[in-house]
């Protein structure tokens, strides 16, 4: 999904993937639609609703086709969802979504350890996701995640070149945009300005993805930032911070829906979101996972007095 006319900035809130797999604990299904309802109702466009996975890898997803139902049924929400494989593509195209994510890792140590393929195998996993959503599935959008773009706690370096060799790859699968995502929370705002224009430039524009972030070194909101420098419109974010890698040691979660959307708003970036509708979805989540802990520093704070939203007043 492309930012519409009357935003700035989308973000694409993945806690109910990203940040529930990630979680030992599995919440409810009628907490999650609840949550999902309410992060809708405080503005968010798109939400990645969950991940198309077997039940007994990941219980916690054991219920998405339901999610995805209900997510559905909520006015003007773009419904996306990870899959894995083709098998987990089939099941989402049959759900609905409007879009999936494949994780790519730039990293070989990660994709053995995260899908258990190599490079070789998951591009032509993709070629397949590709070859059955043009046959059968025409209007569902496609995104390649490049896991593991700015580092790997596996592999530690990962090359700029390897990044771009393989986002060039993506495109020609024929994926309809690549996104980056810093699974182990090690890119600096350096890099990210470095790599974006270079992503544009090989696969064009309409094709460069969004910023996927965690903030395991405290680095998030600040590679935002480079990331808004260099053009970048979308950025993946998680309510309380909640997610991380189960196969990228070390990393943890990612960046608090919450402080990007202050951030934003006080930079003057229209987000559509509404911080006070934002955190009265915060207490669904917490309600749902009551022993897990949630992070954000405006939650903590609380909107400031006179705070002004990009274009209103509260």
């Amino acid at each position: 999904m492309t930012a519409e006319k009357d935003i700035d900035v989308l973000i694409s809130e993945v806690g109910p993937r990203d940040g529930l797999q990630s979680v030992v604990a599995t919440m409810p299904t009628t907490l999650k639609r609840e949550w999902i309802s309410a992060l809708a109702g405080a503005g968010l466009k798109e939400i990645e609703v969950g991940s198309f996975v077997p039940p007994k890898l990941l219980p916690q997803m054991a219920d998405v086709a339901d999610v995805v139902a209900h997510a559905l049924t909520l006015p003007g929400l773009f419904v996306t969802a990870l899959t894995p494989n083709l098998r987990g593509a089939e099941a989402a195209f049959v759900a609905g979504v409007h879009k999936i994510t494949l994780p790519v890792s730039v990293s070989e140590a990660h994709s053995l350890a995260n899908v258990r393929k190599s490079h070789v195998q998951m591009i032509e996993e993709v070629q397949a996701v590709v070859n059955l959503r043009n046959t059968r599935y025409p209007g569902v959008q496609i995104e390649a995640g490049l896991s593991t773009a700015f580092g790997c706690s596996l592999q530690g370096t990962v090359p700029e070149d390897d990044v771009i060799r393989l986002a060039v790859i993506m495109a020609e699968c024929g994926v309809d945009e690549v996104g980056l995502s810093d699974t182990a929370g090690m890119a600096n705002p350096r890099q990210i300005r470095s790599i974006y224009p270079r992503l544009r430039s090989a696969i064009g524009a309409d094709k460069a993805g969004s910023a996927h972030l965690h903030n395991t070194y405290g680095q998030g909101l600040a590679n935002v930032v480079a990331a808004l420098e260099v053009g970048v419109t979308t950025f993946d974010a998680s309510q309380g911070g909640i997610g991380g890698c189960p196969y990228a040691p070390g990393a943890t979660g990612n960046i608090v829906t919450e402080d990007l959307v202050f951030l934003l708003e006080s930079m003057g970036l229209r987000t559509g979101v509404d911080l006070d509708r934002l955190m009265a979805a915060r207490e669904i989540l917490k309600k749902g996972l009551p022993n897990e802990p949630l992070y954000g520093y405006l939650p903590e704070a609380g909107v400031p007095k006179g705070f002004c939203y990009a274009g209103r007043n509260v």
